[in-house]
């Protein structure tokens, strides 16, 4: 990864705009954490650094608590793209995983895109090369290639288009119905759309570690201790197959058992009149839930699903981002503009 300076830009919805930071802020600097005076002189540098560089930091849902503080936007993957893309700002910083941070540059090359750790990966991502896209895509020859965003820049230059949770429905719908579809890199979100959609779709054998750990058993042991509550499963998670049936033959409740993004997690929360929820992702998302939803109550339907790679970005690393121009995100020229064509394509339909 280049560690020189460089270039940015993204892609939606308005989404959590923060408040101007405060000097002080939530002192975690990374797990464990107690912070203090160092932390606050930190923040303080990085606001400084931010408006003197016309910067913008971007943070995912599943960021530590001190980064969703500290960001000018908190969202998912798409959205934060969306935002990214309307900004003014010269330099994006995001703060998520490295896939996630190269999206930003497909979607704005003229722009610099820093990320404070580029060994921040993913399973999912890592689950998938371009060597065999291109191998399943001659073995299948006529069918579409739709992969997940959550991939590397070079698989999404080898498809036919590219989706996010939000958005992976309506874009499945969108295909003729007598289509064949490639669906990669997430299992577990291929099989959902099948399900849904009852179309040809072949799915490549990924899945996130951190979702696909959440099963069936957990949802059970928690709605068994919480029946009141809203069930909000993200499309990742391993226990989903089992969600859907469930809620079909009446031992979940329908109205209240949703397989949504980690946004529309956030939307359904914010406009739910219930006062309690299960959530089924990643825990990093429960801190925007109670700072934005004052009142209700949000509980991890697994407590111990945390992403080791989303906690990798710390108020230091970025930090030494802002006041060194390190790491910056370099595509080559071809991989941009194939990977921005199944995007595009995307936001046509989806």
């Amino acid at each position: 990864m280049d560690e020189s300076k460089g270039d940015v830009h993204l892609f939606g919805p308005p989404l959590v705009a923060q408040e101007e930071p405060a000097a002080s802020i939530d002192p975690q600097l990374a797990p464990g954490s107690n912070g203090g005076p160092q932390v606050d002189e930190m923040v303080e540098e990085i606001l400084r650094l931010k408006k003197e560089q016309n910067a913008v930091i971007l943070a995912h849902n599943y960021q530590i608590p001190a980064i969703q503080d500290l960001a000018d936007f908190v969202g998912d993957s798409l959205g934060l793209s969306r935002q990214a893309e309307e900004t003014d700002a010269e330099t994006i910083v995001f703060c998520g995983v490295h896939f996630m941070a190269e999206t930003a540059k497909i979607l704005c090359p003229e722009k610099r895109v820093l990320i404070p750790d580029p060994s921040a990966g993913c399973s999912l991502a890592d689950s998938i090369d371009v060597e065999s896209v291109r191998a399943w895509k001659a073995a299948h020859p006529g069918a579409l290639l739709v992969v997940y965003v959550n991939c590397s820049a070079e698989v999404k230059a080898e498809a036919d288009y590219c989706c996010t949770s939000a958005n992976a429905l309506k874009l499945i719908e969108a295909i003729p119905e007598d289509q064949q579809v490639l669906f990669a890199p997430d299992m577990f979100l291929g099989e959902y759309l099948r399900e849904k959609t009852g179309r040809d779709i072949k799915t490549w054998l990924g899945e996130c570690h951190v979702h696909a750990a959440i099963g069936p058993r957990d949802v059970q042991r928690m709605w068994s201790e919480r029946p009141e509550a809203d069930l909000l499963v993200h499309p990742e998670c391993g226990c989903v197959s089992s969600v859907m049936w469930h809620a079909a033959i009446g031992d979940l409740p329908e109205d209240r058992t949703q397989i949504l993004s980690t946004q529309g997690m956030l939307n359904v929360a914010a406009e739910s009149e219930s006062e309690e929820f299960l959530v089924a992702t990643e825990t990093g998302i429960l801190h925007q839930m109670r700072k934005l939803n004052h009142g209700k109550r949000f509980f991890a339907v697994k407590e111990d699903a945390e992403c080791s790679y989303m906690k990798m970005i710390t108020v230091d690393k970025l930090l030494r981002t802002m006041r060194e121009g390190v790491y910056e995100v370099v595509l080559a020229p071809e991989i941009l503009e194939g990977a921005r064509l199944s995007i595009e394509r995307m936001v046509a339909i989806a």
